[in-house]
């Protein structure tokens, strides 16, 4: 997990009386959503314990920007629960507000290497946020735990 002062690229886990959150900083968007991704992996798995042994390329598209982030998470929590394809490494090729192409590295759960953290259910729209701050961008997004 990052807690870097200049917030140019990392992410932080965010408490909620219900939920947990996820603050995602990158110094594009495109890095944002790749932090995102890396920390909703943290709540669900010790990312540590992932490599990149597989990859999978992903295509979303959006009505809007806020959307995207929530198919994003969606799309990687569906690899995750539907086919047990953990992402330890996200990397979007390519960004428009309403679409992206990316490649994600990971590999398959092993009960014999992985524990499992936190079950996450859901992704909210629940005070969402994307947002250009100084040196970059900073996405807000909450889980339904």
């Amino acid at each position: 997990m990052s807690n870097r002062q200049d917030r140019q690229e990392g992410y932080r886990i965010l408490e909620h009386p219900s939920d947990l959150g996820i603050e995602a900083y990158g110094s594009t968007l495109a890095k944002a959503f790749e932090q995102s991704a890396i920390g909703l992996i943290s709540i669900i798995v010790d990312p540590s314990s992932l490599s990149g042994k597989e990859s999978r390329r992903v295509s979303l598209a959006a009505r809007d920007t806020d959307q995207l982030l929530v198919k994003w998470l969606e799309e990687i929590l569906y690899l995750y629960d539907g086919t047990g394809f953990m992402t330890s490494e996200a990397v979007v090729e390519e960004m428009t507000p309403t679409g992206l192409r990316a490649v994600l590295r990971g590999e398959a759960f092993d009960s014999a290497l992985h524990t499992p953290r936190l079950d996450v259910k859901a992704i909210t729209y629940h005070q969402l946020s994307i947002r250009s701050a100084q040196g970059g961008f900073v996405a807000t997004v909450y889980l339904d735990i």
